[in-house]
């Protein structure tokens, strides 16, 4: 079942950037790999799904949505979190209000295929690969910490990533947001 796996290299990465003890939401959640693992790190978190089997593996982690939010209404109209995390999923129209999900001060964790992919694999629609640069204009409004749009092996892949904060307003400072922590 997808979200059974290890988390996401990028997700570990930049998880140091979470705002301390702020909700997370997992966006496509599956079975809760990110849900469990930001978890532990002390986030409340809130998933959400579309699959009643992959949410029930995820019971007992914290607020758990099941709606189809490409054919529904977004169920978390108005509210904002310390992080969004998005990981192999892709929804055109609900790139605004993803973005828009994310509170000042948190951050956006984003991570799916790009064009490319279908030479090696699955998915291989177009509209489900992010086309160049495509994450960058997603995210006007936010400040890109991290950003990749390349080849992955083992198992092969095109990825397009993201990392990028709401900042929030400082008076004549400038905000630092460490780019890589030191392994523990």
């Amino acid at each position: 079942m997808h979200g059974t796996e290890a988390p996401s290299a990028w997700v570990r990465r930049w998880a140091h950037l979470i705002p301390p003890g702020s909700t997370v939401l997992d966006v496509a959640c599956g079975a809760g790999r990110h849900l469990r693992w930001l978890r532990s790190l002390g986030h409340p978190v809130v998933g959400v799904d579309r699959s009643a089997e992959a949410l029930a593996a995820c019971d007992g982690l914290g607020e758990l949505l099941l709606a189809d939010i490409e054919n529904g209404p977004w169920p978390l109209a108005g509210r904002q979190f310390g992080a969004v995390v998005v990981t192999n999923y892709l929804w055109r129209p609900l790139l605004p209000t993803i973005v828009d999900s994310v509170a000042a001060g948190g951050v956006l964790v984003y991570e799916t295929f790009a064009l490319g992919n279908e030479t090696v694999g699955r998915p291989a629609r177009p509209e489900f690969l992010l086309a160049p640069a495509e994450l960058l204009g997603a995210c006007q409004g936010l400040r890109v910490v991290a950003y990749e749009d390349g080849f992955l092996d083992e198992p092969a892949r095109f990825v397009q990533r993201i990392t990028a904060v709401r900042e929030l307003p400082q008076a004549g400072e400038t905000s630092r947001h460490l780019l890589s922590i030191a392994a523990s």
